[in-house]
């Protein structure tokens, strides 16, 4: 990708993008197919999916033969470099909270897309109205109605399989829109039988990768009817991906660009526009306001030759990802010294995560399979939206979760025949291959992933006493999860071993205390500088506008009021489009 390797920059841009990952990725895209010169600063280095993608190695191949290293907590193949732990970016946690928090930072162009799992769910009606529904945290300055065409446009570019299934909260896109889905797997099948038992039900998952190719030249006209430029690029772009070969797992990026990945669906096209330019390895400290009190540009350091540089702009869009963009803010200078944007006092509050659980069991029934393709799409091929929509009075606890499931006979890696440790234990020689063989892909596991009520003891601050490599004030957490959340996490459990037994297998479900995961570990943290509908109890307008620099706009998790039992990804990149259709139209009329 053509980068600004000399490291020089324009004076003046019409906007300034930090991040690029799904909203500084769209932002970008949006931005450049509409004529406004930007600049994508990038925290960390160059990434190149097409050349750098091991899409046929197996694991043999890879050093520690795929396990994974200091930069790769998911193997050696995850495409992400970066995790809970980045050398010389320290944070901390408050001492004497109930629990710590993992922050996820991805330092790569690209940022969490290049390995996220892909999962696409729109948010339903009531998840923009959750306080309404029960008196729980806050309502979203818009309804789902509001945000349904954007959605279909995400979908449209993005490229998502999946099918109407007609349940409520988990709406359905229109017609044509979604691309068709690949067939369960053996232990999706099994699953599903279970799941019909018990009412669970369990449908085909909506996920980011193209199943079929895409008709570029009709989407491209779907999407930007009034736009020929746009058209044109878009079309071509669009028609050059190329739909999955059922063979590869997602984690390890794209270079066909079947999945969806900032780095092949959104930058790429952005780049053809002739209108963006992009620093990587660029971490930027701060945002710059005049003293009008807007937004003039940003500070930050250039990691190489480790110097200091500002760039200026019309627009400053933070999207560097929920608490980064939070941590910048907070280390610039508005109108008091909490932070720009913080007037209301509501920067860094309201952080949370998805609830999260895992309960896995050895089934007999997958037991001696004969050898076939089960790779499949990168990742899951059904899930189970949540069913107890109007049972949470009985339930003890006030919000959902929706079910992912995993299993069978993936490509192995350096811990796939653990199961033999219980099974075959003390077997050796030929006895051991046959263990191996009867044993290897018969383990199911399911997963849940919940949405969490914001609560006063989650948040992050500025810590007093610790910097970064970079001399940039670093970020100190607290945490307490509420009953609602252990009650779930324990749902989940109950659930999950009601469904492995009917499998054939013998779970051992966990506590809810015991099972839910840690804070942050399932990287969906949202809710730092949330939108609502004033500036009295909210960091940001329904358009991501700050309230405080009406030229400083937030495209990432950050601006989420709530956290429903859907994934973020699909909801940021619909926020984002919608947001910069709003901003170039105020650009326009000369309003920003």
């Amino acid at each position: 990708m053509p980068l600004l390797t000399d490291r020089k920059t324009k004076t003046q841009y019409d906007a300034i993008v930090v991040g690029s990952g799904a909203g500084g990725g769209m932002a970008a895209l949006i931005l450049t197919l509409n004529g406004a010169k930007v600049l994508m600063i990038e925290a960390g280095r160059n990434y190149e999916p097409q050349t750098e993608t091991p899409m046929f190695n197996t694991p043999e191949m890879a050093p520690l033969r795929g396990d994974r290293t200091p930069d790769r907590f998911f193997g050696y193949y995850d495409a992400t470099i970066g995790g809970w732990q980045v050398p010389g970016e320290p944070y901390t946690n408050k001492a004497g909270t109930e629990g710590n928090f993992w922050w996820w930072r991805a330092r790569m162009l690209g940022g969490r897309t290049n390995h996220w799992g892909r999962i696409s769910l729109r948010f339903g009606e009531h998840d923009f109205r959750p306080k309404s529904r029960d008196g729980l945290g806050v309502d979203w300055p818009m309804t789902y109605e509001d945000m349904a065409p954007w959605y279909d446009r995400a979908e449209k570019l993005v490229g998502i399989y999946g099918e109407a299934n007609g349940i409520e909260n988990a709406p359905d896109s229109p017609p044509g829109v979604l691309q068709p889905p690949p067939k369960p797997k053996v232990g999706e099948l099994l699953a599903k039988r279970a799941g019909k038992k018990h009412g669970v039900p369990i449908v085909a998952a909506h996920r980011a990768v193209l199943s079929v190719p895409m008709d570029g030249k009709k989407l491209a006209g779907e999407l930007f009817p009034d736009n020929p430029k746009a058209q044109e690029i878009m079309a071509l772009d669009m028609s050059t991906r190329a739909p999955c070969f059922w063979a590869t797992n997602c984690i390890r990026g794209c270079s066909i660009r079947a999945n969806f990945q900032s780095t092949t669906v959104l930058i790429p096209p952005a780049l053809a526009t002739g209108n963006l330019d992009i620093i990587t390895d660029a971490m930027v400290r701060e945002v710059l306001v005049g003293p009008d009190g807007k937004a003039t540009g940003v500070h930050y350091i250039d990691k190489q030759p480790r110097r200091d540089c500002v760039v200026k702009a019309r627009v400053v869009i933070l999207a560097a990802s929920t608490c980064e963009t939070t941590r910048i803010l907070m280390n610039s200078k508005g109108r008091d010294r909490s932070g720009l944007g913080n007037a209301s006092g509501e920067l860094g509050r309201n952080l949370m995560d998805s609830v999260g659980t895992s309960l896995g069991a050895q089934i007999p029934a997958m037991e001696s399979l004969p050898p076939y393709n089960e790779d499949g799409a990168g990742g899951l091929h059904t899930y189970s939206p949540w069913w107890l929509v109007r049972d949470h009075a009985k339930l003890g606890f006030a919000r959902g979760y929706h079910i992912e499931m995993s299993g069978g006979r993936q490509m192995p890696g350096v811990t796939s025949l653990g199961i033999l440790d219980s099974k075959a234990k003390g077997v050796y020689g030929t006895k051991l291959k046959e263990a191996a063989r009867r044993y290897y892909g018969s383990t199911f596991g399911f997963s849940g992933r919940g949405e969490m009520i914001p609560n006063k003891d989650c948040y992050c601050e500025i810590d007093p006493n610790v910097v970064d490599q970079w001399g940039i004030p670093v970020l100190r957490f607290h945490w307490k999860w509420s009953d609602h959340e252990i009650k779930q996490a324990e749902h989940m459990q109950n659930t999950f071993a009601e469904l492995l037994s009917e499998m054939g297998g013998d779970p051992k479900p966990k506590s809810g205390k015991d099972a839910i995961q840690k804070p942050g570990e399932i990287i969906h943290e949202v809710g730092t500088a949330r939108m609502g509908f004033s500036d009295q109890d909210s960091v940001t307008n329904q358009w991501c506008q700050t309230w405080e620099a009406k030229n400083l706009f937030l495209m990432d998790g950050s601006v989420l009021p709530s956290n429903p039992d859907k994934n973020p990804t699909l909801t940021i990149l619909a926020l984002a489009w919608r947001s910069c259709e709003w901003l170039m139209g105020e650009m326009k009329r000369g309003e920003i």
